[in-house]
């Protein structure tokens, strides 16, 4: 007897509709084109949501966009955009962006129906049937949300039933139930899905969870549990109020918690994470799961030691899973085994002397919330251990910076590199961009190499601190193939930044030994 083959969970996500009703999030036409092919081709997501019909000539033209490519790249079926019972004007506005599926936005519960649309059950389900009967005849497949199913399924079960046992018929492919207001619990959406699944077992039902109290995680997974075929997710849980399900979180634990099987890439999770970060200019938070800049990052020193001698601390959420990797944090809660593994990735070796000296100036240096870097190690070293500075090959001999109103700022720079002195003048959007812009110039074209791409950039100031306090400059690389983070302190933001980007370019220079 065969083993039945498993169901994948379908995932689609919601990025950009639901994720742009983020306050402050609006996508321009041409990123929404770049987030929707990440998302089908880099992450394979099965299906995306990419707008509401009839907002604006701009979103229009950002969806007929993606249809375009969605239709060249063969994926035009895993395209959908949220419509409206209003007789034929969502069905037109898509069909005339090309996309031909409609997510329709029905009433799921009777308060909803009776006392937003102020009508009765049998006049919405007519509705409803007229725009579902328009859609089909254009080629237009139809899922529908039951809004406010939730609270349908608290307050009036008769009439949710009543919907689903009048539209089951009609030709829709998903009824998509969404907890649009975030107040269930898991255990109440077990029972109200599965109530649902006895029902009706040969629908497709898809679950929409939003996190108002932080449980949009554990109500995807009930949903799943109780057997939902379908999830809704968002790129870094954005979306309306306190968001959605984040679909790296969902992720791993469908896979890990519950063997689930998805069609989602998750080398791609982080990638693309930081590029809705960068586009929709929310900030993902350092601690979060699988995506959050300190996730993988071990602090104390016990932890690195048991890592060291059998990955003692660690679990199923390998960092390489999610094209990341696993970093050593220094600083006042360092032990030794946190320097040893930093030390062994940058090939240095000590005796246990000198691994105790530059340990105890580490620690030094976290008592003063300064942060400590693996590229700030070598410097460190040769710090403790009486050296002068470290070989400098790449120098700084002296720059100038100017802005002026009404004006591009200016950068003068003059660079030794290996004993060679390079000069450039250029402008740029800001006085640091305007620097970098010398250095790139010197770089490609008297030196013929390739200057690093320059990913994240962040300046803090210490908490209390006033205008006259140390800024710390922290910026993230990218070079062939591999990141690097530099920071540096000064009462100047430029010359901070300056002066990790000098840092980064003795780095590299081994590259070229």
């Amino acid at each position: 007897m065969g083993r039945e083959k498993i169901r994948p969970i379908e995932i689609m996500d919601t990025t950009l509709r639901d994720g742009e009703q983020t306050s402050g999030v609006s996508f321009m036409p041409h990123e929404k084109l770049v987030i929707a092919r990440a998302l089908l081709q880099d992450l394979n997501v099965d299906r995306i949501e990419v707008a509401s019909a009839r907002v604006s000539d701009g979103e229009k033209d950002a969806v007929r966009n993606i249809c375009r490519w969605a239709r060249r790249a063969g994926m035009l079926d895993r395209v959908e955009v949220l419509g409206f019972v209003d007789g034929h004007m969502s069905v037109d506005w898509i069909y005339e962006t090309g996309c031909r599926h409609l997510n329709l936005l029905c009433k799921g519960s009777k308060r909803h129906c009776e006392e937003q649309l102020h009508k009765t059950l049998d006049e919405h389900v007519s509705d409803i049937l007229e725009v579902v009967g328009y859609a089909r005849q254009k080629g237009v497949g139809v899922n529908v949300y039951l809004e406010d199913w939730s609270n349908g399924m608290r307050f009036s079960k008769n009439y949710v039933f009543d919907l689903v046992d009048k539209l089951k018929d009609s030709g829709i492919e998903r009824f998509m139930l969404p907890d649009t207001l975030g107040v269930l619990n898991p255990l109440d959406l077990i029972s109200y899905i599965r109530l649902m699944r006895k029902r009706y077992p040969d629908l497709h039902f898809d679950f929409h969870a939003h996190n108002d109290y932080d449980l949009a995680i554990s109500n995807v997974l009930a949903a799943v549990l109780a057997g939902c075929w379908g999830i809704h997710t968002s790129v870094n849980g954005l979306g309306e109020r306190a968001g959605n399900a984040p679909l790296a979180s969902v992720q791993a634990i469908l896979k890990d918690q519950f063997h689930a099987v998805t069609n989602i890439n998750e080398g791609r999770l982080n990638e693309v994470s930081r590029l809705v970060e960068s586009y929709s200019g929310i900030a993902i938070p350092p601690n979060q799961p699988i995506t959050g800049n300190h996730v993988f990052t071990q602090v104390a020193g016990v932890h690195a030691d048991g890592d060291n001698k059998a990955g003692l601390y660690q679990n199923d959420l390998i960092p390489e899973r999610f094209g990341r990797k696993r970093e050593y944090a220094m600083g006042k809660n360092s032990g030794k085994a946190n320097i040893l593994q930093n030390l062994k990735e940058l090939g240095l070796e000590l005796t246990p002397e000198q691994t105790r000296r530059v340990t105890e100036r580490i620690i030094e240096l976290g008592d003063k919330k300064e942060l400590v870097t693996q590229e700030d190690l070598p410097y460190i070293v040769s710090d403790v251990l009486k050296h002068a500075t470290i070989d400098e090959r790449v120098k700084l001999d002296s720059y100038m910076v100017s802005t002026s109103y009404g004006l591009r700022p200016v950068a003068s720079v003059r660079l030794n590199v290996n004993g060679t002195v390079y000069e450039e003048t250029a402008t740029g959007d800001g006085q640091y961009d305007a620097f970098v812009r010398c250095i790139r110039h010197i770089y490609r074209d008297k030196l013929s190499r390739q200057f690093p791409w320059l990913s994240n950039y962040s300046v803090s100031i210490p908490p209390g601190g006033r205008t006259d306090a140390l800024v710390q400059t922290i910026i993230e690389w990218n070079f062939e193939g591999k990141t690097y983070r530099t920071h540096a302190l000064d009462a100047d933001q430029t010359e901070a930044a300056i002066k990790a980007t000098i840092k980064l370019l003795n780095i590299i220079e081994d590259n070229y030994k």
